[in-house]
Parts: C-alpha cells; sequence; structure tokens
C-alpha cells in the first residue's frame, strides 16, 4: 500500500514539475519576444528620426553617441552605438513587426541580419523555427551557406519556392544537399584517410552531422546487416527521415563516383525495401557521399532522373564564398546547357 502511494506522489510530483517547466519556458519566449519587439521599435523611431533629418548615421554623430552612453548607464549594456545600428538595420531588413517570429531570440536577429540576400535570410529565419536552431546551430547554417548550397541541389525551383512560401510540395530532392560540409569531423583530406574512418568520425559527432543532414533525419543503425539466401551486405549508414516518412541509407565513398558505386546502391535500395520497408513508408532513398562526383556518370546514369537515387559530394573543409559562389554558376551554367541541348 505504501508502494502504491509512493507511486502516486512520484507521479504527481511528475506532472506539477512538466506544469511548471512549461510555464517557465513559456514565460521565457514570452519576455524574450517582448525585448526583440522592442529592439524593433528603436529601430524605427531611429529610422523615423532621420527620415525627418534629425541627424545622418552615414558619418560619425556625437550626438548619437551620447545618446548611447545615456542608455547604458541606465539599461546596461546593450546599448552601444553598434547595438544602436543593429536596432536600426533590423527594422529596415524587417519593416513589419508582425513578420517576426516569436520563438527566436534577438541572438538569432542578430545572426540574421548578416544574411544579405532577402530571400535567403527569410528562409533562415523560418527553417530555425521548424527546425529548432539555437542560436549556434543558425550561426553554422549560415557561415557554411546552407541556403547556397541548397540551390545547388537539383530542385532548385522548390528551393526558391520555400524561401518566399514554405508550403512547397514534400519532394526528396528538397532534402538533398550537394555538397556537404562536415568540417566539424576536423579530419584531413589525406590519401590514407578510409571510409571506415570518415563512418566512425560522423558517429563520434552525430548531433553535428544530423544538424548537417538537415530537418527531418533520424539516426537508425549503422553497418546495417541485411541477409539475403547465403550473403551478408552491410549498410555504412540508415536513416528514417520523418517528413518523408521513407528510410534513407547512406553509402560512404572515399574517391571518385563510379557506376558500380551506383549500381550498389540501387541493389541496397530494393533488397531493403524487401526486408525492411513498412506497408505505410514511402519508398526509400539511397545516398553515394562521395569525395569526387564524376559529372559524366552523374549525367549518363540513372542519377540523372531518379527519384530514389542521389550522389552528393562531401567536404572536409569549409569553402570560401568565392568556391561556392563558382560553384553554383558552374551548376547553373550546366542546367542551362542541358535545356538547350533538349
Amino acid at each position: 500500500m505504501a508502494d502504491n502511494k509512493q507511486t502516486i506522489y512520484d507521479e504527481l510530483y511528475t506532472e506539477i514539475k512538466e506544469t511548471l517547466l512549461a510555464s517557465r519556458q513559456q514565460a521565457y519566449v514570452a519576455v524574450n519576444f517582448t525585448m526583440v519587439q522592442a529592439y524593433w521599435q528603436i529601430g524605427r523611431i531611429i529610422v523615423e528620426h532621420e527620415n525627418a533629418g534629425d541627424f545622418q548615421l552615414g558619418r560619425r554623430v556625437p550626438e548619437f553617441e551620447s545618446l548611447a552612453a545615456r542608455l547604458s548607464v541606465e539599461f546596461g549594456k546593450g546599448f552601444s552605438v553598434r547595438a544602436l545600428y543593429q536596432m536600426r538595420k533590423f527594422y529596415v531588413l524587417f519593416p513589419s513587426l508582425n513578420a517576426l517570429r516569436s520563438q527566436l531570440t534577438w541572438t538569432h536577429y542578430r545572426l540574421l541580419l548578416q544574411v544579405d540576400n532577402d530571400e535567403a535570410r527569410l528562409w533562415y529565419m523560418n527553417e530555425a523555427v521548424e527546425a529548432g536552431w539555437s542560436s549556434r546551430q543558425l550561426e553554422r547554417q549560415i557561415s557554411t551557406m546552407y541556403y547556397e548550397r541548397l540551390l545547388v541541389s537539383r530542385d532548385k525551383t522548390s528551393v526558391k519556392a520555400e524561401a518566399k512560401n514554405l508550403l512547397a510540395a514534400v519532394t526528396s530532392e528538397k532534402f538533398i544537399k550537394d555538397p556537404y560540409v562536415l568540417e566539424f569531423l576536423d579530419l584531413k583530406d589525406y590519401p590514407a584517410l578510409r571510409e571506415s574512418n570518415l563512418e566512425q568520425a560522423l558517429i563520434d559527432k552525430l548531433q553535428e552531422f544530423l544538424l548537417e543532414l538537415g530537418r527531418g533525419f533520424c539516426f537508425v543503425a549503422r553497418q546495417k546487416l541485411m541477409r539475403y539466401e547465403d550473403e551478408d551486405f552491410y549498410l555504412d549508414l540508415v536513416f528514417y527521415h520523418s517528413i518523408l516518412k521513407c528510410h534513407v541509407l547512406i553509402d560512404l565513398k572515399i574517391g571518385k563516383l563510379t557506376h558500380g558505386d551506383i549500381g550498389q546502391m540501387d541493389s541496397y535500395i530494393r533488397m531493403f525495401d524487401a526486408l525492411y520497408k513498412n506497408p505505410d513508408d514511402n519508398p526509400t532513398i539511397g545516398i553515394i557521399l562521395c569525395s569526387q562526383k564524376n559529372e559524366a556518370i552523374v549525367k549518363y546514369s540513372v542519377l540523372n532522373d531518379a527519384k530514389q537515387i542521389f550522389a552528393s559530394r562531401y567536404s572536409l573543409e569549409l569553402p570560401t564564398a568565392e568556391e561556392l559562389q563558382h560553384e553554383i554558376e558552374a551548376e547553373r551554367k550546366r542546367i542551362e546547357n542541358d535545356r538547350n541541348n533538349l
């Protein structure tokens, strides 16, 4: 009887605790967004006075510096001249207060102010909310040019549409990136690097890898055994995509993509569907993650119009903005040439 009472009190405690924690989190979000709204209002006030000709912020304004000093004395840190400039920029880049997302902190918005492209900025804001990115995760995604890399992916039309409207059709292409940036592994791209080393490093830093993969990926297994008759086959990595409602197989390759890699992945997908696909799952998709892509093989193989097999390059170092821009332009030219040849 005493044990039953203790169990009841434990359950009571848990329910009350969860209620208090949820309430505390809601209060934190509400207070935080109130401050975000206040910073937006400050930016509006500054812009209105600037438009009225009270001062010109393109050059040093002693009175403005004095204003920042007075605010800092009365309200503490966070009201430096630089901070006031950020609030002004916040209002300029987000002219509608109703468009702001209450789930994001001022730190999130300060990072978004660094994004020059309007569509990219909107996409990062909405994706940060949908994926639950912390400010540090958002910073990483911006610095690795997540949005720009999506533009190099196969389904460019829906990605651009998503930047304006997140109601774009759910297709597997939308969730596959090219390239994937794995700089967090801190590996050197040297000849002795083995696929087993890469796989172990990805498992050791699974949280970072999931962030790079993007929204919806859930880890299932590594070196997944598939047995067919008297032969054993092993899948490097298996994930389940909660949005696409399907399994995702990842095969790691050091070196250039080959026809054999494509054929092997096709066999793995068929075998996995036969052995493990649930009736309500969508067809399994496979990603061949390789250090080098062979564009001829990509163009003249099932990869050209496949809906289940994708080849993506991975990079162990963070690309520069110039390198990525060059890659985007090269990809656009390839697409234009393909269209002209139709």
